[in-house]
């Protein structure tokens, strides 16, 4: 699958922002790469697209509960989330 095709499938949008489309081009090189944007300019889909194209698990780590909360209602309403409760040792597809 493309980038461009991922975008739009996953999240409805037509084309990138200014900034991110470098970025997600040198992770899906498998480079390492910082990008430094303001809030609301979409950083999270700059590891989100690399995720979904890429085989393997990607395991994001971010420290704002906030943005977490954030991405996790954004992926439940695209429908690519699975939440894992690990107490009750089921896996959940929403």
């Amino acid at each position: 699958m493309e980038k461009l095709a991922a975008l739009k499938m996953y999240f409805g949008h037509d084309a990138f922002r200014p900034g991110q489309e470098p970025l997600i081009d040198a992770l899906l090189q498998g480079r390492d790469a910082l990008g430094v944007m303001p809030t609301g300019a979409g950083k999270s889909m700059c590891y989100q697209i690399p995720a979904l194209m890429l085989e393997g698990t990607a395991l994001v780590v971010s420290p704002l509960i906030s943005l977490m909360k954030d991405q996790v209602a954004a992926l439940i309403a695209s429908m690519i989330l699975i939440i894992v409760d690990e107490t009750r040792k089921q896996a959940t597809r929403i």
